[in-house]
């Protein structure tokens, strides 16, 4: 009996030897989570707005030209100042420009008629004419009147310069008072030493020296403080008024419509006042 026992506990000692194996327990593994893939900021492509100015807009558009600038990352705005009547014959050229910005409507409305300026553009500005003196005054200028002294030297703007044929209306319309005489445009005509391409060139002319006086746009002079000013009365003024379009094979016409709406904007006016333009209509 003892024998028999024996053997049975034999018997399940070896069954339980020949089971399976037990399977080991595996701690689950910590990953770490999956990031999701953030894009970098696209940077806009560089692009330019190429824009003719009349160079008496010089500083009130490089203000404006960098404001916008600022206002559109990735956009540089290329600036061309000269006289209107230069920019518009490098339009009708086939200069590459976006935007057109003249000191008055006659070169404006030439590009209207070829077909390169839509019609029905904007007036942004005007401007006022003065006449500036050299510092010190060498030739003692007090009044208009000393415009026709013999022997002055006076340097206007070219006749097809909007500032020059400015200057010769407000001659004509002075020489229409008894006060100055019929011939007085004629006399101050004939103290012209020098016709200036642009306007700038005309206060440079004055500021050196190289002339007695000059007639420029207030803003010009403004710009100039050395200089002295004999004002023009507003019965013998002209107003000028600058108007400003897209063109309408602009390169960039989207940025071309955006830098318009940008000047006739309260923000854009406001640098045009402090540069001492007055608003349209005006």
């Amino acid at each position: 009996m003892k024998r028999f026992a024996l053997v049975i506990l034999i018997i399940v000692a070896l069954l339980a030897a020949c089971g399976p194996a037990a399977t080991p327990t595996v701690a689950p593994t910590s990953l770490p989570p999956t990031e999701t893939a953030v894009p970098p900021t696209a940077t806009p492509a560089p692009r330019t707005l190429t824009v003719f100015a009349a160079a008496s807009l010089t500083g009130a558009f490089q203000e404006i030209g960098k404001d916008f600038e600022a206002a559109n990352p990735g956009v540089t705005v290329a600036l061309n100042f000269a006289g209107s009547q230069a920019l518009r014959t490098q339009i009708e050229q086939g200069a590459a420009v976006d935007v057109f910005a003249s000191a008055d409507h006659k070169n404006m409305d030439t590009l209207v008629s070829e077909n390169l300026v839509p019609s029905g553009y904007q007036d942004f500005a005007t401007n006022l004419l003065v006449v500036i003196l050299p510092p010190g005054n060498p030739a003692n200028l007090q009044a208009l009147r000393d415009l026709a002294k013999p022997g002055l030297k006076l340097v206007l703007a070219d006749a097809s310069v909007p500032a020059g044929n400015y200057s010769r209306q407000i001659l004509d319309n002075m020489s229409k008072d008894p006060a100055f005489g019929a011939d007085f445009g004629k006399k101050v005509l004939a103290n012209v030493v020098s016709n200036e391409t642009d306007v700038k060139s005309v206060v440079s002319k004055v500021d050196l020296g190289e002339a007695d006086a000059g007639i420029v746009y207030v803003t010009d002079a403004s710009a100039a403080p050395d200089l002295k000013t004999i004002p023009i009365p507003a019965n013998f003024n002209v107003i000028a008024k600058y108007p400003l379009a897209a063109l309408v094979k602009a390169p960039n016409a989207d940025l071309a419509a955006a830098f318009v709406a940008y000047v006739l904007s309260p923000d854009g006016q406001a640098v045009l006042k402090k540069w001492g333009f007055s608003p349209a209509g005006q």
